[in-house]
């Protein structure tokens, strides 16, 4: 009888699972199991909110589970510790897993091979790192080549999605632990964990009269609207996979009746390519993690100003549109991506705080934090990464409120005490006439804070701190 371990990773779902496909194909046993490792649930790269939606998750893909026969045991532990005391309890043959890029887990994964028998399947993305390659085999660093190459290859389609198993034989006697509690600052969040919650929102999406995506184009980086699918967290976590998203946007380019909705399905494939690409990046530039991978912007001097960091951090800016986005992010465990390309420039260009502060920050916050993706995300708008903003270009945060949230909706449902300001005011409360804060009981730096900073003199500072930095690595490098 054989009995493989299918080792729970980044694919918290039951359909279109590769590696619990085959798993049920090839045993006669499947014991799904979670390990709660200490080096990843007790990093400082981890925040509340994300460990409260995997362990709401996991209590939703234990009941799935359950209807199907068995059940998901949870361990604690180094994954070599937890191996070995479950091959002694179910003389397991081999370890089923989903393969994993960020250099934590290749280390891990690394050492695990050493000393079981593992064999690892299709990766959270769809193609990959090494099918997406220039001709003389080497890795792309620059995304619209990428993205042309990842698109000559192969579309998948409905067919190619793997079913949900009928049932799951799991040994009934395997001690598990309970899953832990979950916060109660995850009942903020608009994200229900679970793969059905993932199915029904890409159906949500993708179906409808119109389907909400052949809006996406036009609206996705509309702050106070709901333009975007909000599938990040489940894509991130496995709970609905990117072969699954790629063939529902593809399906939805075939069907698009106008040229305007097929751009916008389009738009949208774009971005989970983007998702790939990121991994791409990570898998085969792994050092993009700690340090800037453009070189010459390796050594730039950074303003190390904690006070100016807790404004941001806070929401307290004086700038609406930030604080609006960053008050959004601690209360939900999510912003727009819009939203984070504003403040992401604004930390580093406007405050010229480094991109790894603000990385950081995010990845202790957002529900859909990804290594990959976020690392990518802030080296694009420091301008120091791979398909990066020229360093050149710096979000003007006033101008980004006046194209983005016309009206000031998303400003004031973020920030109720600005909701008597007049729309002329409202992304420049500051320049109101002190009479008129008066009456708006909003008086600058009593009721709201002052600009921190001034964009234009920001803006001058940074440009010559990069072309510092830059003139300084070439002129290294020539030496």
């Amino acid at each position: 009888m054989k009995t493989i371990l299918w080792w729970v990773r980044r694919d918290l779902q039951l359909i279109d699972n590769e590696t619990l496909f085959r798993a049920v194909q090839h045993a006669d046993l499947v014991t799904p199991t979670f390990i709660l490792d200490p080096n990843l649930i007790g990093s400082s790269y981890v925040g509340e909110k994300r460990l409260g939606f995997l362990y709401a998750g996991l209590q939703q893909l234990n009941a799935d589970l359950q209807e199907l026969g068995s059940q998901l045991i949870l361990r604690k532990g180094h994954p070599l510790e937890v191996f070995e005391k479950l091959r002694s309890q179910t003389n397991f043959d081999v370890i089923y897993a989903k393969e994993d890029f960020s250099p934590f887990a290749q280390k891990r994964d690394s050492e695990v091979r050493d000393r079981f028998p593992i064999e690892f399947f299709r990766s959270p993305t769809f193609r990959h790192p090494l099918t997406v390659r220039k001709e003389n085999g080497k890795p792309y660093t620059v995304y619209t080549p990428y993205s042309r190459a990842w698109k000559a290859l192969p579309l998948p389609s409905e067919e190619d999605l793997l079913p949900k198993p009928q049932r799951i034989h799991t040994p009934q006697d395997l001690e598990t632990l309970p899953i832990p509690p979950i916060p109660a600052s995850l009942e903020k969040s608009c994200f229900v964990p679970g793969e059905s919650e993932a199915q029904r929102r890409l159906k949500a999406f993708i179906e409808g009269d119109p389907p909400a995506i052949y809006g996406y184009r036009t609206r996705r980086d509309r702050m106070d609207l709901d333009g975007t699918s909000q599938l990040s967290p489940y894509l991130r976590y496995g709970m609905l996979s990117a072969k699954q998203a790629i063939v529902a946007a593809a399906e939805a380019m075939s069907k698009a009746n106008r040229n305007e909705d097929h751009q916008a399905a389009n738009t949208w494939l774009n971005e989970l390519i983007w998702r790939e690409f990121y991994l791409s990046i990570l898998f085969n530039f792994p050092h993009v993690r700690k340090m800037s991978f453009r070189e010459t912007l390796s050594k730039i001097q950074w303003e190390k100003n904690p006070t100016n960091f807790k404004a941001w951090c806070s929401g307290e800016t004086g700038y609406p549109i930030v604080d609006a986005a960053m008050r959004q992010l601690a209360e939900t465990g999510w912003m727009y991506n819009r939203a984070r390309m504003i403040v992401a420039s604004f930390l580093v260009k406007d405050l010229l705080i480094d991109w790894r502060w603000g990385e950081r920050w995010f990845m202790q916050h957002l529900i859909d934090g990804n290594p990959a993706a976020n690392n990518g995300g802030w080296q694009w708008s420091a301008g120091t990464g791979t398909d990066a903003a020229p360093y050149f270009r710096v979000f003007n945060p006033i101008l980004q409120g006046q194209k983005f949230d016309s009206q000031g909706e998303y400003v004031v449902r973020w920030m109720p005490e600005l909701s008597s300001v007049p729309i002329k005011y409202l992304l420049t409360p500051w320049e109101m006439p002190l009479d008129l804060q008066k009456s708006k009981a909003v008086v600058i730096g009593r009721d709201y804070p002052k600009p921190i900073v001034d964009h234009s003199f920001a803006r001058e500072r940074v440009l010559e701190r990069f072309r510092l930095a830059k003139e300084k690595a070439e002129k290294e490098k020539g030496e």
